[in-house]
């Protein structure tokens, strides 16, 4: 009885439509990584450092990126990051027509994992400003959504700084999924992307943060300004908004195009095609894939 209840309740609400599922998860990703990962900045700032700030927010936000790859991966591909599915479509690994729904739920879940983490820190951040939402200055929490320039950056070089980061960031990724390559045992390529985003805070975050991602940096600098932060929010740092929001989207595919220039079809072709399909890995739902074990496979009576 029990497990009729569970069919009928799947049949009933299962979507069936592949653009609304994995739209859903790269919602439900990029929420996780920015309530877990601003999550962490947030303790670390309002602690006023007691909680261990650098490392708090290095290990806190790879480790929210590990989980979130966990959570959405599966479906979607993990992207949480439209600069991510950018390079995807550029290089033929998802469909053009998916990137407006994956980069619209990606906006979305960044939004919404920035205002559980508003709600959560409401009282301590009240309490660690004085009442006041403050952008700049010694008791600003502008910081902890978005990122911010350092005094000493121009936007040029802040511009070239998300380019490389980003570009970095997907050329590495590339290589994680690259069954040709050296490979990830499968089901820790997850925990590959959050050591790889440990160290790209550690080696390049002095500058800016190191935002590497649109959404994460547009969508929670957007509710900023609604929450009561204001539009100073934009003007901060030489309005250094766009930065983190154009820069990452060149980035990703210049790194996606790097890597597959100077590794990807350099490949050789003995492999097993089904074991090298980097278009399943990152595109295929589950349905398609059956459809296709079937057509390479057909039941002979």
């Amino acid at each position: 009885m029990n497990g009729q209840s569970k069919r009928t309740f799947k049949e009933k609400f299962a979507l069936k439509n592949s653009f609304i599922k994995e739209a859903l998860s790269e919602f439900l990703g990029t929420f996780v990584m920015i309530a877990l990962g601003c999550g962490s900045v947030a303790q670390a700032v309002l602690s006023r450092g007691a909680m261990g700030e650098t490392v708090t927010v290095s290990v806190g936000f790879a480790m929210a990126v590990t989980m979130a790859v966990y959570v959405s991966g599966g479906v979607s591909g993990g992207h949480i990051n439209p600069a991510v599915s950018l390079a995807m479509c550029a290089t033929g690994r998802l469909k053009w027509t998916k990137l407006p729904f994956y980069i619209l739920a990606q906006f979305l879940g960044a939004f919404v994992g920035a205002a559980a983490v508003f709600g959560i820190y409401y009282d301590a951040l009240m309490n660690y400003s004085g009442g006041e939402l403050i952008v700049t200055g010694s008791n600003a929490t502008a910081h902890i959504f978005a990122t911010y320039p350092a005094p000493h950056l121009s936007l040029i070089s802040g511009f070239a700084d998300q380019v490389m980061s980003t570009a970095l960031l997907v050329l590495v990724v590339f290589a994680i999924f690259d069954t040709k390559n050296m490979g990830v045992p499968k089901g820790l390529e997850p925990i590959a992307v959050g050591l790889l985003i440990l160290l790209l805070t550690c080696s390049l975050g002095m500058n800016s943060g190191c935002a590497m991602n649109p959404a994460r940096d547009l969508s929670p600098r957007i509710f900023t300004a609604i929450a009561g932060w204001g539009f100073e929010v934009f003007t901060a740092g030489n309005n250094w908004w766009w930065v983190p929001t154009v820069a990452p989207m060149m980035g990703g595919v210049i790194g996606a195009v790097t890597y597959i220039i100077f590794i990807e079809i350099h490949h050789s072709d003995t492999q097993l095609e089904e074991d090298t399909d980097m278009y399943e890995k990152y595109e295929l739902t589950n349905m398609e894939k059956e459809e296709r074990i079937c057509n390479q496979h057909p039941v002979r009576i």
